[in-house]
């Protein structure tokens, strides 16, 4: 079973949540409520990847856990939580 990065994000114009899976392209879902999201975006990852093999398309391998790390590097160098670091 391959785990994918969620995006989530709450839409005033649809009045909704929308749930994003960056590494699959297109693959996306709405929901009221984020569970109802969250419920519907699995189901839209499972149909994109069962689409995607019957097509002989390739499966992208999740990078989810790289992306995170990298995002918190990023963070944590942009941050530091000392102010000795920032040269303040």
């Amino acid at each position: 079973m391959y785990k994918y990065a969620i995006e989530i994000f709450y839409s005033e114009e649809d009045m909704g949540y929308i749930e994003v899976v960056p590494e699959l392209a297109g693959c996306s879902a709405f929901g009221e409520t984020e569970e109802e999201a969250l419920k519907e975006v699995m189901a839209a990852t499972e149909l994109w990847l069962e689409t995607a093999e019957k097509e002989g398309r390739e499966i992208p391998q999740p990078a989810g856990k790289e992306l995170l790390k990298a995002f918190v590097e990023e963070k944590i160098a942009f941050c530091p939580t000392r102010p000795q670091e920032a040269g303040v």
